[in-house]
């Protein structure tokens, strides 16, 4: 990351004051070094042997690959404003290693105290069947804890790079990436345990069905709704939906996140509704290729079932993306209006307006990185007008604003002296 990439990152940030960047900087640190603990000390219990060692290499490994499609797709929508892969790494890292590490504790804390009460209540534990404990505490315990973890993550970027968190599709990026992440440490958790449980890994259930539909069924819709809500507060010019927008994602991202969670609940209340019982007989998790059927074929019939179990949520992300880019190209066609060369070109402009929802503009008579430095840096700089002008301050009097207006210029300089 050059020095005026940091520099824009930090503009306007509070971290652009050394007391703030500093006090910043300790907490994460101490985060950090509690999650570490956290984890390594699960991870210890767990994995105890050679074959439990491999089982855990294995698992990152399909975890990690599982998680690259998530990232491709959400740089896929981030195209025509991409965000720094500084701050990707940074909002995948939050949700692996801080948002797990601390949300760890406050489950076990959760889900040890719910069962202790369903051993009080002997009832209620032949009512529900084995693990009555974890059924009751999975919906409590699992979305309140792990999407406040996880939101924070978001809330910080939100706070604290303001220049970087422009819109509703911004928000959307920065929460699914953190939801990955999250989802990446979560499935390998998962699977050690599982095997230090029963002696083999259950990759069907923590890595067909955690990263079904490369993962936009699980962590990173939830924490991604409320990104999109956080980021819609941004982009609004209606001051009450400014405040109510960010808590309404929040809450909706929590339902989704339930709504997984109590299916083994509601499971058992069905079944025991029916007059059938429950076992109290713990049931194994299904191994890689229940009745034969090959895990890439499992893994999709997994993708379309979450798809359906969750597509009041996908589609109303699905509306909101779609709306945020009629957004975004209406406030680059409205900003760039007034701007001439160096900045856009008459012909460039109408490119501009040719622009459509899945079309990526290029600039003609220049190569592909510098075209599409040239294309980033004038919705940089639409955003960032339109920013300005909501502010009510004055647009060529904004350093940002102009910063943006002469690194354009910069790149077709340095494209003439390439050229001749």
């Amino acid at each position: 990351m050059t020095s005026s990439e940091i520099k824009r990152i930090l503009y306007g940030s509070p971290l652009a004051q050394p007391r703030t960047a500093k006090f910043t900087i300790a907490v994460l640190l101490v985060l950090v070094l509690i999650s570490s603990y956290t984890l390594f000390t699960s991870f210890q219990e767990k994995v105890t042997s050679p074959a439990g060692l491999q089982v855990l290499a294995t698992a990152f490994f399909w975890s990690a690959l599982f998680s690259t499609g998530t990232i491709v797709i959400l740089w896929f929508l981030d195209r025509r404003e991409p965000e720094s892969r500084w701050l990707y790494a940074i909002a995948f890292l939050w949700g692996a290693f801080i948002a797990t590490g601390i949300a760890l504790p406050f489950n076990q804390i959760i889900i040890s105290t719910i069962a202790d009460w369903v051993n009080a209540h002997p009832a209620v534990k032949d009512y529900l069947g084995a693990n009555a404990g974890f059924k009751i505490a999975a919906p409590i315990a699992g979305p309140l804890v792990e999407e406040i973890t996880k939101g924070a993550g978001v809330l910080l970027l939100f706070m604290l790079l303001k220049s970087e968190f422009d819109d509703a599709r911004d928000g959307f990026i920065y929460g699914a990436l953190i939801g990955a992440g999250f989802n990446f440490l979560e499935s390998v958790h998962y699977i050690v345990s599982e095997y230090a449980k029963w002696g083999y890994a259950p990759w069907l259930l923590h890595i067909g069905g955690r990263h079904a539909l490369f993962g936009l069924t699980g962590h990173a819709l939830y924490t991604g709704i409320f990104g999109l809500f956080l980021g819609w507060s941004r982009q609004t010019t209606r001051t009450w939906w400014r405040y109510l927008a960010p808590m309404v994602g929040w809450l909706l991202g929590f339902s989704a996140h339930f709504s997984q969670n109590i299916g083994m609940l509601l499971g058992v209340l069905e079944q025991r509704a029916s007059g059938a019982a429950v076992s109290a007989v713990e049931t194994p998790p299904p191994g890689l290729n229940p009745d034969g059927v090959p895990f890439w074929i499992n893994w999709v019939f997994i993708s379309g079932a979450y798809v359906v179990k969750f597509w009041l949520f996908l589609l109303l992300v699905g509306f909101l993306l779609w709306r945020s880019g009629v957004w975004e190209r209406r406030v680059i066609r409205e900003e760039l209006a007034d701007e001439s060369e160096p900045v856009i070109t008459s012909a460039e402009y109408e490119g501009v307006k040719r622009d459509r929802i899945f079309k990526t503009r290029r600039i003609p008579g220049y190569d592909r990185r510098t075209s599409t430095a040239i294309v980033r840096a004038q919705n940089e700089l639409a955003f960032r007008k339109w920013r300005v002008e909501q502010q009510g301050q004055d647009v060529n009097a904004d350093a940002l604003v102009a910063s943006w207006r002469d690194t354009l210029g910069h790149l077709r300089g340095r494209q003439e002296a390439i050229a001749g």
